[in-house]
């Protein structure tokens, strides 16, 4: 059973993780350990206890207790948090979503190999920068046939708050992982075939034939503004482009996503 826990002292050291602490204070918290990330509104919370993250305390709104959040407040044996919408906002410094905040510890990272065991297409994504594009890559990702996601160490983290809301809490319906430095020829010895989504004169069509019919592709993508790295784009195996009309030569990286999976992700 949960304690429930009236804020009165916006200084208490309990609810540093939600007032106080950035998102990169978060994940070295309690090193050596995991880190902590921050949940918002009940249907992400309960995504993320499905997903077998652990949490920690929950900050909500009073009616909540026994009105969205109660099947959270029942699953969840930690401190419960609770003030008026007013109060919380003003401690947090924003406006919640739907009233329900939950601080929850991470798991340690898979292994790429135990990421991509069972996969038959991937997406890679290279130094994406903005929360709000690896939440909404991660929704497309769920929704549109990838097996997982990978990321190398300079994208946003997709446990950021903000990427974490704008994927719905599908960060934590596809398996996901960081890569390093070499994963072209780690994904290349584990049997897939890589496709860069860029513009150059060597790309082809996104409903390229040989495309769609490789048995194991990974689909790259590229960082905001500059897109893939030259290196990159030489080490894939496809170059593939999306057709555009009235002149516009590109979409943004979570609309390219879309299209890409929507195509490449096709069964």
């Amino acid at each position: 059973m949960s304690d429930i826990h009236e804020i009165t002292d916006f200084a208490a050291p309990e609810l540093d993780v939600y007032a106080r602490l950035s998102e990169r204070e978060l994940l070295h918290y309690d090193e050596p350990l995991s880190g902590f990330f921050i949940a918002e509104s009940p249907k992400v919370i309960e995504r993320a206890l499905d997903a077998g993250y652990e949490p920690l305390s929950l900050l909500l709104e009073p009616k909540h207790i026994a009105g969205e959040a109660r099947e959270i407040v029942a699953r969840c044996d930690v401190p419960v948090y609770t003030a008026p919408l007013e109060v919380l906002t003003q401690l947090v410094g924003f406006q919640l979503t739907r009233g329900v905040l939950c601080a929850m510890r991470r798991k340690e990272e898979p292994t790429v190999e135990a990421v991509c065991q069972n996969a038959r297409r991937v997406a890679v994504l290279e130094d994406v920068m903005n929360p709000t594009n690896v939440g909404a890559i991660f929704r497309s990702a769920a929704a549109l046939g990838m097996d997982a996601v990978l990321l190398t160490r300079r994208c946003a983290d997709p446990l950021y708050r903000r990427a974490v809301r704008v994927s719905m809490g599908n960060v934590f319906l596809i398996p996901w992982t960081h890569l390093d430095a070499d994963w072209s020829a780690r994904l290349h010895a584990l049997g897939f075939r890589t496709a860069a989504m860029a513009l150059t004169d060597e790309s082809v069509s996104i409903d390229d034939a040989a495309v769609a019919e490789e048995p194991r592709l990974a689909v790259v993508l590229g960082t905001e503004g500059d897109g893939l790295a030259p290196r990159t784009i030489a080490d894939c195996d496809y170059t593939v482009r999306i057709p555009m009309s009235r002149g516009v030569d590109s979409l943004n990286v979570a609309a390219a996503s879309a299209v890409a999976f929507w195509e490449l992700g096709k069964k």
